[in-house]
């Protein structure tokens, strides 16, 4: 049984059936945003103080759509982003992350993943045993890498060898509901899914093709 200090709300809506997430440490009540994809009111109703901070995922624009929404109302949130784009937000408080980095809000302590490939300033985050994946990797399959940014070999070794090398009860939270179930493990996702089952980059490149190709 693992003993956790922290709860999950989450929230679907937003351009694409996004999925946002409150995080709220049990300890210090402080409560944080995983994404901007919704508007405030809809988190508003769970938010027992101003937001600590929120957690960028990559700056798609359907992830940070209403991200001066939440500025706006808390003009003190710590912007945690990577650091290849800390620039484009304007705030008062932005932290730009790198990959391996350990940041302490409240009392947890989250691990940021550097994952590019979907686009270049992919992040995971990481606390005790989930992993907040952005649009690196969905409950079924990977992201996609059609737009500017993308490279799929980039996602490859992401996905494979920061990823999928998580301990394997790892409960992925995606940013959008595109699978069977709103959140999976790791091992399962990898059960069920033929783009997380490549031999090699090669062969995942080649996987991601077919992929595309049948959509």
């Amino acid at each position: 049984m693992i003993n956790t200090d922290f709860s999950i709300n989450s929230f679907k809506g937003g351009y694409d059936d996004n999925f946002q997430y409150i995080l709220t440490c049990l300890r210090s009540r402080a409560q944080i945003a995983v994404d901007a994809a919704l508007p405030l009111e809809t988190v508003e109703p769970i938010l027992n103080s101003p937001l600590a901070a929120m957690l960028i995922t990559h700056t798609h624009g359907d992830h940070i759509t209403f991200i001066d929404e939440y500025l706006e109302a808390y003009p003190k949130l710590l912007i945690i982003i990577h650091e290849q784009s800390a620039g484009r937000i304007s705030a008062v408080n932005v932290h730009p992350t790198h990959d391996g980095e350990q940041i302490q809000i409240g009392e947890l302590n989250i691990h940021v993943l550097h994952t590019p490939g979907h686009f270049p300033d992919s992040s995971c985050y990481t606390l005790e045993n989930i992993v907040f994946t952005g649009d690196t990797l969905f409950v079924g399959r990977t992201g996609r890498t059609v737009s500017q940014g993308s490279d799929t070999g980039q996602l490859y070794h992401s996905v494979y060898e920061k990823l999928l090398t998580l301990p394997q009860d790892t409960v992925i939270y995606p940013g959008h509901d595109y699978g069977q179930s709103p959140t999976i493990s790791i091992a399962k996702n990898i059960d069920i899914s033929p783009l997380l089952q490549a031999e090699n980059e090669k062969d995942f490149i080649k996987r991601m093709a077919a992929f595309e190709a049948s959509r």
